[in-house]
Parts: C-alpha cells; structure tokens; sequence
C-alpha cells in the first residue's frame, strides 16, 4: 500500500476520533444543561437519624446502672445489652430502640424506663451520602439534618484540580435517583453562597473530570 493511502486513512482516523470527542463533550454538555438545579431547601423538619452497624449507643436503664451499657452497633446490625441478646437496632430510632430494650427487660425488671443516646454517627448505607469522582478524599459521609452541599465539600476536601464542579450532579435515591446539577465550581472556587443547596439522606454526589 502507498505512503499516500496510508496518510490518507490516518487523517480519516484521526477526524473521525475528533468527531466522536466532540460528540461526547456535546452530549455531555447538552446532558448537565437539561438537568433541573438542585433544591436549595430539602431537608424536612420531622427528620429522625435512623441507627445503622457502626454506631455506638448508650443505653441507659433509669435506677439500673447495671442494665445499663455503652455498645457498638454490630455489622448485622444488633447489639447486646445486660439481660438482652441480639437485638435488633438497625433501621430503627434511638426512641424505637428504647422500647424495644424495655419491652425485652420487662420480663425481668418491672417497669423499666430506658433512654438511647447515639454517641457515634455512622448510619445505615441508605442515609449515607457518598461523594465520587474528583474530590479530593471521595468518601461516604453520616447525613445529619440540614447538611449541605458545602459541609460536603469541606468534610471532602474540596475539588482536584482536574475537577469540572459546575457540570456535578446529585443522584437523590429519596426521589427514585432524580439527577440535579450542582455548581460546584461557583460554590468552593469563587464563593458564590446560592450554589449551596441542601443533602437529603442518601444522596450520591458525582463530580466529573474536566477536559482541558
């Protein structure tokens, strides 16, 4: 085959591959464009924090010290207390633990008055917030009531240098995984405070890379 033919489908090569760049940045462009921006109020204010494997309780038995325990929630989401074995505390509210720790000591304690206290937050993976792509530290985070899209990103970290913070979505699985489009950018590079918009328990932040 000639040096000519050779250069000739080379080009082509080489402009097809530029096409298809271009068509994926448009894509993707026209993809952020189309999304509706997030909330900037989301949170309820009957929000309860629900219990997941990793939090630690303090369960107190009103004139019983000894019935009483600091425990960790256990990976399949029981604990154990003094007289009350595997129960079940994952799911459930701090109050829902209570009665059901007094339900179960009521058979050997009369009118037992039991009081839960979380001491570490960790939460179910349900309620977890999880940051992916260009953070600085992507990791999962506890949700608590009211948190933000800027508490997020100082607890991350902030953006890489490669990140495209203006094009990040929020997946919001408490709405079917709707995708909302976040500025990022605007909000940790420049300051621009009504980019902050509220979390709701699990919530996926995706941060895309940037082409340059």
């Amino acid at each position: 085959m000639k040096k000519s033919t050779y250069r000739l489908i080379f080009a082509v090569a080489k402009l097809s591959g530029a096409a298809a760049v271009a068509l994926g940045l448009t894509a993707c462009a026209s993809t952020s464009a189309t999304l509706p921006p997030a909330p900037v109020i989301a949170a309820s204010a009957d929000y309860n924090y629900i219990v997941g494997p990793g939090d630690s309780l303090n369960i107190n038995v009103w004139r019983n010290p000894e019935l009483s325990a600091s425990v960790p929630v256990r990976p399949d989401g029981k604990v154990s207390t003094p007289l009350v074995d595997a129960l079940v505390a994952q799911g459930k509210t701090p109050s829902e633990i209570a009665r059901d720790v007094e339900k179960a000591l009521s058979k050997f304690v009369r009118d037992p008055v039991v009081t839960v206290i979380v001491t570490n937050f960790v939460g179910p993976y349900s309620e977890q917030i999880r940051v992916v792509g260009e953070a600085a530290k992507p990791q999962f985070l506890p949700y608590k009531q009211k948190m933000t899209v800027m508490d997020v990103m100082i607890a991350v970290g902030g953006l890489t240098d490669f990140a495209d913070g203006n094009k990040a979505t929020i997946v919001r699985a408490t709405e079917g995984n709707k995708r909302y489009s976040v500025r990022l950018q605007d909000l940790v590079k420049h300051g621009d405070i009504s980019a902050n918009v509220e979390m709701l328990p699990g919530d996926i932040l995706i941060i895309p890379q940037g082409w340059f």
